[in-house]
């Protein structure tokens, strides 16, 4: 059998995420959450009554706007490295 090196480690484990990075996942969390609540409503309990609520500035602009932001600061809570120093 061959002889295996039974050397242990001495480095500590760390983990990939720190603090910061996920404060920013969940700020971006957040917005995503926000969007797709603003998004949502708008219906008709009558099927042959055509509600003009569903394309008002709130459902087709801002709640859009909010889920992409939201997608952003998830990419740059991604890459952020919070061990760099300037």
């Amino acid at each position: 059998m061959a002889n295996k090196n039974n050397n242990t480690d001495t480095s500590s484990k760390e983990f990939l995420f720190q603090k910061k990075n996920y404060l920013f996942m969940f700020i971006g969390l957040a917005f995503i959450a926000l969007g797709f609540i603003l998004m949502s409503g708008g219906g008709s309990d009558d099927p042959n009554v055509f509600n003009e609520e569903i394309y008002n500035f709130r459902r087709i602009r801002l709640a859009p706007t909010l889920v992409l932001i939201g997608l952003g600061i998830e990419i740059y809570a991604i890459l952020l490295n919070p061990n760099k120093k300037k």
